[in-house]
């Protein structure tokens, strides 16, 4: 269903873009645990052939990246150039430096974290307990998707994607026209359309595995610690932040960058906080392009 549709980083990826494909072989692995394609709680368990739901197994942002490296051993890929990643894509590249050290010359992790704080735990919790305590839920044995779950969680997280400044530009406190119908605000018009769309492409139990396992993400856990689980990475680092990013905020990413050897720190300037790694585009393929050759 998502046949010619663009990826979220289509600006940045493709002939003559910062990540040129005249010159580099892009691989864009699914994460383990999605619905879109890699086993996860919507898919068959081969073993009773029903659909794992909530019995699928806790996954690990470090599992994502055992499934990659089986990728990587079948098509015979044993040298990565440059890993880069936003969110949790950023958690997957720190940890595919610090599991493979050897294989990966530069990383870029964006807007992300080297252990899930409890800020964006407590976000995650929110999120899931829309989920959990929509009756259609039913325990993760629903038949159809449990929406009002879904669309509170997506609005709780869109909030946290953005910042004061951003919502404010953008929507201040404009009405939208409801002929005869009770008010509502462009903001809240914009917030029940995102989470609408999340559940017409998304699955319920799927959201919560995911968000779970960037919440159990620590790169320190069973290394000795987060500083030296970082100082093992050999990879060139560059570290990207966002100055209005309440969720992953620029302190985070300058202390990530101040335990890894080879490592230094940009900043992207934006109001859009941390989706802004989704917006400002002409930002990011300067640094990208800066960084990879």
């Amino acid at each position: 269903m998502f046949l010619n549709k663009e990826g979220w980083w289509s600006p940045l990826i493709g002939k003559g873009k910062a990540i040129d494909t005249n010159k580099y072989f892009v691989i864009c692995p699914n994460v383990f645990g999605s619905c879109y394609g890699t086993t996860g709680p919507a898919s068959i368990n081969p073993i009773t052939n029903n659909i794992y739901r909530m019995n699928l197994p806790e996954i690990s942002v470090r599992d994502m990246i055992k499934v990659q490296k089986e990728l990587f051993n079948k098509i015979g890929i044993n040298k990565i150039k440059f890993a880069v990643g936003g969110s949790l894509g950023g958690m997957q590249v720190l940890e595919w430096a610090i599991m493979f050290p050897d294989m990966i010359e530069k990383i870029m992790p964006i807007a992300t974290s080297a252990a899930h704080s409890a800020w964006a735990i407590g976000l995650n919790e929110a999120s899931r307990n829309a989920i959990e305590n929509d009756p259609e839920w039913n325990n993760g044995n629903y038949k159809k998707q449990p929406e009002r779950g879904i669309s509170l969680a997506r609005k709780i997280a869109m909030i946290s994607y953005r910042s004061y400044n951003s919502f404010n530009e953008k929507f201040a406190r404009s009405l939208k026209t409801n002929k005869g119908k009770k008010s509502i605000f462009e903001i809240e018009s914009y917030l029940n359309y995102q989470g609408i769309k999340l559940t017409e492409r998304f699955d319920a139990n799927t959201y919560l595995y995911l968000s779970k396992a960037m919440d159990l993400h620590d790169v320190g856990k069973d290394r000795g610690g987060i500083e030296k689980a970082l100082k093992s990475i050999n990879a060139k680092t560059k570290l990207v932040g966002i100055n209005t990013d309440v969720l992953y905020p620029v302190e985070e990413q300058k202390d990530i960058m101040s335990h890894i050897p080879k490592a230094e720190y940009t900043e992207i300037n934006s109001l859009h906080g941390h989706d802004a790694f989704l917006i400002e585009f002409d930002q990011l393929d300067k640094i990208i392009r800066e960084f990879i050759d």
